[in-house]
């Protein structure tokens, strides 16, 4: 009998592609979501919403799952750095995973952020591994790092609740905002616009939604537990990613590197090791860089 999973937020940034994934892995596969249709291409789906006192213990009731992909969050751009909205997720997403250990969910896999790591170390041009220090300088990595804690603690009490956390690096991909990095410069290319960007100096490490939801659906399968990395574990700096991007949409001449100011206190160097993911999970990205780049300008 297939094992059956459950995502939340399954119409999000990286929520949208997790189902067809794990039904395609022989799954039986439920979503929450809001204003979902209750049956899509055999996905169960179902209208709850996870803020609500009384939804998430009825969906844990009703559903029964084995393994839970939480990708809920309030990720409202420019905004869900500072706002209140990461205590009430919180505070919800530890009540969620309690409900579910107790109704005997085997596997609970959250999504964190590299935005928990410390990002002054004194080790500022090596990848940052699992074992890096937490030491958030927001809010919302404040809430996903204390979120983390809550979890692996349940974990440690229960001998029969598996806790896996995955650490998202950067992200573009289908339905990202588009005042953000990557689809910004693709549309002003594509209008026959300067793309104005800062010095892009800093270091990133990014991988498309597609590839990252892959990942996580690789990790919810596995057995590995504890914190994961999620990203493609290259280095990029954003002026090269810029200058990708340009290239691939046939208009480097107009991506404008040094025409907006640098952001004071921007973090060098952000990438990840990501020998977990690699080694332990088994899972490499499949497509590169640029492949990922060239789908989404198509689909923009």
């Amino acid at each position: 009998m297939a094992e059956r999973v459950l995502v939340t937020g399954a119409t999000g940034f990286i929520g949208r592609h997790m189902p067809a994934l794990l039904q395609a892995r022989g799954l039986e596969t439920h979503i929450t979501a809001r204003g979902v249709s209750p049956q899509a291409n055999g996905i169960t789906a179902h209208q709850v919403d996870l803020l609500r006192q009384d939804d998430a213990p009825r969906l844990i009731k009703d559903i029964r799952p084995d393994i839970i992909i939480h990708t809920a969050w309030y990720v409202a751009h420019g905004r869900f750095w500072t706002a209140p909205e990461n205590t009430d997720w919180l505070e919800a997403s530890t009540a969620f995973a309690a409900y579910a250990a107790e109704a005997g969910t085997r596997r609970f896999v959250g999504l964190g952020t590299c935005a928990e790591y410390a990002t002054e170390s004194g080790d500022d041009s090596f990848p940052w591994p699992e074992t890096r220090a937490i030491a958030p300088a927001t809010p919302y990595g404040e809430a996903k790092a204390i979120l983390a804690r809550r979890l692996a603690e349940m974990a440690e009490a229960r001998a029969r609740f598996g806790i896996a956390w995955a650490r998202l690096f950067h992200l573009f991909g289908e339905g990202e905002n588009p005042a953000r990095l990557v689809p910004s410069i693709m549309i002003a290319l594509r209008e026959g616009r300067e793309a104005q960007c800062a010095s892009g100096r800093p270091v990133r490490d990014f991988i498309s939604t597609q590839n990252a939801a892959a990942a996580i659906a690789a990790l919810a399968i596995s057995d590995v537990t504890g914190p994961v990395n999620i990203a493609s574990g290259a280095p990029i700096s954003i002026a090269a990613m810029a200058r990708l991007i340009g290239h691939i949409s046939g208009r480097p001449y107009l991506v404008r590197l040094g025409a907006l100011p640098d952001r004071p206190n921007e973090p060098p160097y952000m990438v990840a090791h990501t020998g977990r993911l690699r080694r332990e999970v088994g899972f490499t990205a499949p497509v590169s860089l640029a492949a990922a780049l060239q789908k989404l300008r198509t689909n923009l």
